[in-house]
């Protein structure tokens, strides 16, 4: 933990949010996605599953036009992928299913082989790197996140003050330490030392909603009106954060330090109007709230407006010289 970054420098202003991270096993945009379905426990309440490509690998598939997820996850992957921050790659896909189950509140597969056409979807491919377990299993507390350390080659308070600031700008609720991650990028052969232990948020699923108490999807997750409605400071002065702890989470409300707010502001800053336009764009924000084309714009631009007004929160900010970031 102690050597463990939590970021690396992108050239954001050049990032391609809509395209997205690319290489093996990327998907462009809505593509089509077909897949033969693999009977795993999923876990949890939201609609998922594992899915075999045609290349022999078995990915995680999300879906439905309900669940949030599906939207705010491959928003949030993004944003964080250009910025510098690790994540997984989300996918936004139409998934044609071989042999998937259905419910009565899902369409009925196509008599064609019994596929499932799953849409929207989306496909998760995991961040490169070798999981690193401590002595408790996986994942990591956001308390931990503090052990880092610069004189040895850990990530600055400046690099974590903003993973977390930038946590409870996205209102990430699901904070469990389930959703964070160690893992390898880099192994001494001859020892199997690691040489560069890395840090990240794995599962951003409840993002852009209302962090709430018991993780719900409704007011967690892609909800423009209890997102635009969260402001990103607890108090008028100081730089303590909005961001209640759910009842499983470990990331309550912290203190951010000057440094880790003009680290934050100046990255967001270098995003252009049409890289946030994109961001909700390619996660299809606007299928969440309506069916009506004639809809489609003004939401979409009631996302990007909100996004901006959060950036400018964070820049007009000045965090008192005393203040003990926590």
């Amino acid at each position: 933990m102690a050597r463990a970054r939590v970021w690396a420098p992108t050239n954001v202003s050049s990032m391609d949010i809509r395209r997205g991270p690319v290489g093996a096993g990327a998907f462009v945009p809505n593509a089509v996605v077909d897949c033969v379905y693999v009977e795993r426990d999923m876990g949890g309440a939201t609609p998922k599953l594992t899915c075999r490509l045609n290349s022999g690998d078995e990915v995680k598939v999300k879906y439905g036009r309900d669940n949030g997820e599906v939207y705010a996850e491959v928003a949030a992957t993004r944003l964080l992928w250009a910025l510098g921050f690790g994540a997984d790659a989300m996918y936004p896909v139409r998934v044609r299913c071989h042999g998937c189950p259905y419910g009565e509140n899902e369409p009925a597969p196509t008599p064609e082989n019994e596929i499932l056409i799953l849409e929207p979807a989306a496909v998760e491919r995991k961040m490169r790197g070798a999981p690193l377990d401590g002595p408790d299993g996986e994942g990591w507390a956001w308390s931990e996140l503090d052990h880092t350390d610069p004189r040895r080659g850990g990530a600055s308070i400046a690099e974590r003050d903003a993973l977390k600031l930038l946590a409870a700008m996205l209102q990430h609720t699901d904070t469990k330490k389930e959703q964070q991650r160690l893992v390898c990028l880099e192994a001494k052969e001859e020892t199997k030392v690691c040489r560069q232990p890395f840090l990240f948020i794995s599962d951003l699923g409840k993002t852009f909603g209302r962090a709430n108490l018991f993780n719900r999807d409704a007011p967690g997750s892609t909800n423009l009106k209890a997102w635009s409605s969260e402001p990103i400071w607890a108090e008028d002065a100081g730089c303590r954060v909005n961001l209640n702890r759910s009842l499983t989470g470990t990331l309550d409300s912290p203190v951010i330090s000057e440094a880790g707010r003009r680290f934050l502001s100046s990255l967001l800053n270098r995003l252009s109007d049409q890289q946030i336009r994109d961001l909700f764009s390619v996660a299809r924000f606007p299928l969440r709230a309506t069916t009506q084309p004639d809809e489609y714009a003004s939401e979409l631009e009631g996302w990007v407006q909100a996004f901006k007004q959060k950036v400018r929160e964070i820049e007009r900010r000045e965090c008192q010289t005393g203040e003990q970031p926590s």
